[in-house]
């Protein structure tokens, strides 16, 4: 499914991005912007109508919503690697961390939950919280954490709620690439702030890559791409060292993940992992 309008300027401005190296910028061109004042208000409404009495209620709808739709997304799509998991108990949270390449690709993230009957939340930018219709309903209701670029939320709050979570043995899926690079292959370069979550949580990465694979046939909204599917790589899990700080640990575990998920993609595609633009970085393209 193609989702969004003027996919061809996105896919020029991911092209423009890449070979600038600006690979967690924003590329899709009709997203909204907020005022750090309206970004942090935003915020603090969606936290305050979770004390609302109809907060749970409307959370288990949005819930089972969610769970058909990634049913549905998730026909087709395969696992790879699931015995990473073994290592961690089944009260153990952990951070969750993939590459970022469709509105729906947490789907897959979620389809991996499901099946080892956890809980996911979800690291989510703020402006998600401001859209409309069935969407908006999901974004403030769902399993999310929001976040906005306040210093104090992002070094105090944040890391709190991130950890009630994980405590109770959930996951948190946060995406080290930031932003969305429309059905881009390749792992982008990660940034740190996941890494220090779950070091200052002490939880593990579980390090995961989604491989994109065209199908034969069309999409039927977009003539220029080919359907696609999906198959989740579960990389080895990557666990916090007791002798290193907060820090260090972050630092260490994020250069692990990116490492990972970059000789995923080379074993997925049989390629070497290269910058350069070309059409096969993104997945159905037909141009």
């Amino acid at each position: 499914m193609i989702i969004g309008e003027h996919r061809d300027q996105v896919i020029k401005n991911i092209a423009d991005h890449a070979q600038k190296g600006l690979f967690n910028e924003k590329v899709e061109i009709d997203d909204p912007q907020t005022s750090s004042e309206e970004s942090m208000a935003i915020v603090n409404q969606f936290w305050q109508n979770q004390n609302h009495w109809r907060a749970r209620f409307d959370n288990l709808i949005a819930r089972t919503t969610m769970r058909g739709i990634t049913d549905w997304f998730n026909l087709n799509t395969t696992f790879c690697g699931l015995k990473n998991l073994k290592s961690l108990k089944p009260t153990q949270g952990a951070v969750i961390t993939s590459n970022h390449f469709n509105q729906l690709d947490n789907t897959v993230i979620r389809k991996l939950a499901q099946k080892n009957h956890r809980r996911l939340f979800i690291v989510i930018q703020e402006t998600n919280l401001k859209m409309d219709g069935l969407i908006g309903f999901l974004m403030n209701h769902l399993d999310v954490l929001p976040l906005t670029k306040n210093v104090g939320y992002l070094g105090r709050t944040l890391p709190k709620k991130l950890e009630q979570q994980v405590q109770k043995g959930h996951w948190v899926l946060i995406y080290p690439e930031q932003e969305m690079w429309f059905n881009y292959r390749k792992p982008r370069p990660v940034k740190r702030g996941a890494y220090y979550y779950a070091a200052k949580a002490n939880v593990p990465i579980i390090s995961c890559f989604t491989e994109i694979i065209d199908q034969p046939k069309p999409e039927k909204n977009n003539d220029e791409f080919y359907q696609t599917k999906y198959r989740l790589h579960v990389l080895p899990l990557i666990w916090p060292d007791s002798k290193l700080s907060v820090n260090e640990n972050a630092k260490m575990m994020m250069e692990k993940d990116y490492a990972q998920k970059k000789a995923a993609y080379e074993a997925a595609y049989q390629k070497k992992l290269s910058y350069d633009f070309e059409p096969h970085d993104i997945a159905g393209w037909r141009g």
